[in-house]
C-alpha cells in the first residue's frame, strides 16, 4: 500500500532561517528542551543563543543579540522554551520586539498566539517582520475510529515529560533508516515539527479529537513501512496524561519502547508526585495499549544518562538490562547497547 503523507505543519523548508535561539530568562534546563532539541538536531539551522537578565541555562551555542545574529546570517528568533502551561511571559515581549527591530523573524511554539499579544502585532507590522505559530494543528482532524492501519508503528513512552522521548524516536528512526528500512519520524510537538518539517503538535488539539489525529499522524502505509512517533507526557502524569493517553491509543503502536532518567524522583514540575517505576510504565502502557492494538509489546527501555560519566552509564546500562530482562539502552551513548535495542525493536 503507497504511503499517505501526513501534512506538514510549517516546513523547515517554508520557514525563515537560519535561527537564533531565544532562552529568556529561564532556569530550568527541561523547560529549554527546544533549543536542546533544536541544537542537537539540526546543529546546521543554529546561529546562536539569545537570553535575557536571570537566565541560568545555556546550550552552549555561542551568545549574541539579535543584532550580531543577523549579521552572522541569522534570519529568525525561535523561542527555545517550553515551560508550564505554553506561554509568553509579558516581560519577554521587549525582547522580541527588539529581534524583528534587527531584521528577525520569530518563530514560536508556545500555546500563546504571537499574533494575540498587541506590541508584538505592532512591532511586525511597524517592522514588516513575520510572527510564526507552529503549534497549530490542521483543521480537519476526525474522531478516532480506533481501525487497525497496515504498516509498523513504534511509540515512545515516558515515566515522566522531558526525559528522551524525543531524541529515543529520532535515534531510532535514523537507525532503521541506517538499516535501509522505509521509515518516518513523527513528530508530535513544537520541537519535532522544527526539526522533522512536519506532524502535528498533539497538546494543542482539542481533546476530544486527539486520538483520531494520532490516527492521521501515522496513516496506513505498506507493511514494511515503520511510524516512529514522538510521545507525549506520562500516562501517569497528574496534568498530562490525557494527550499521552490519546497519542497511545490513537497511534496503535506494535512496539513501544519506555523512556526513563534515572535518579528523578518526582514529577517535572509536580514534586508532590513521585515518578513511577519503569516496571509500572511497562505494564500500565501496555495494558492501556492493548485496547487499539492487542499485539502491542515493549522491546525495552531508553535511559537517559547525560548526568553520568561513561563507565557509570555504562555499568548501569548493564545491570537495568539484567534486572529488568529486556535491552536498555542510552540512544545518545550508542554502542551495542543501543544496537541491541534497535534489534529487539524490529524482531517479531
Amino acid at each position: 500500500m503507497r504511503h499517505i503523507p501526513v501534512p506538514l505543519i510549517s516546513p523547515a523548508d517554508a520557514l525563515p532561517g537560519p535561527y537564533l535561539l531565544f532562552l529568556g530568562d529561564t532556569k530550568e534546563p527541561a523547560y529549554a528542551k527546544t533549543a536542546f532539541g533544536l541544537r542537537d538536531w539540526a546543529a546546521d539551522r543554529c546561529v546562536g543563543e539569545f537570553h535575557i537578565e536571570g537566565a541560568t541555562v545555556s546550550t552552549g551555542l555561542a551568545a549574541m543579540t539579535p543584532a550580531q545574529a543577523h549579521a552572522n546570517g541569522a534570519r529568525a528568533l525561535v523561542i527555545g522554551v517550553a515551560n508550564a502551561g505554553g506561554f509568553i511571559p509579558d516581560h519577554w515581549q521587549p525582547a522580541l520586539v527588539n529581534a524583528m527591530e534587527a531584521g528577525l523573524d520569530i518563530i514560536s511554539g508556545m500555546h500563546t498566539r504571537l499574533a494575540d499579544m498587541p506590541a508584538l502585532q505592532a512591532a511586525a507590522i511597524r517592522t514588516g517582520r513575520q510572527l510564526i505559530d507552529v503549534r497549530r494543528p490542521p483543521s480537519d482532524i476526525p474522531i478516532a475510529n480506533g481501525r487497525k492501519r497496515s504498516g509498523k508503528r513504534l511509540l515512545t513512552v515516558g515515566t515522566d515529560c522531558a526525559l528522551g522521548k524525543k531524541y529515543t524516536a529520532l535515534a531510532i528512526a535514523r537507525a532503521f533508516s541506517f538499516r535501509g528500512l522505509e521509515t518516518h519520524f513523527r513528530a508530535t510537538g513544537q520541537t519535532g515539527i522544527l526539526i522533522a518539517g512536519g506532524g502535528i503538535p498533539l497538546d494543542a488539539v482539542v481533546v476530544d479529537f486527539a486520538a483520531g489525529a494520532a490516527e492521521m499522524l501515522s496513516p496506513d502505509a505498506s507493511e514494511n513501512h515503520w511510524d516512529v512517533i514522538e510521545g507525549q507526557g506520562s500516562v501517569f502524569h497528574p496534568a498530562y496524561a490525557g494527550v499521552s493517553l490519546a497519542l497511545l491509543h490513537g497511534s496503535q503502536p506494535d512496539v513501544i519502547v519506555v523512556c526513563h532518567q534515572p535518579g528523578r524522583e518526582h514529577v517535572l514540575g509536580h514534586s508532590q508526585f513521585r515518578v513511577p517505576s519503569i516496571e509500572e510504565t511497562i505494564a500500565l502502557t501496555l495494558q492501556l495499549g492493548r485496547r487499539t492494538n492487542p499485539c502491542i509489546r515493549c522491546a525495552g527501555v531508553s535511559l537517559n544518562t547525560a548526568h553520568l560519566g561513561e563507565a557509570e552509564a555504562e555499568v548501569l546500562l548493564a545491570s537495568e538490562s539484567l534486572r529488568l530482562g529486556c535491552a536498555v539502552a542510552d540512544p545518545i551513548r550508542g554502542g551495542a547497547a543501543f544496537d541491541r535495542l534497535v534489534q529487539a525493536c524490529l524482531e517479531n
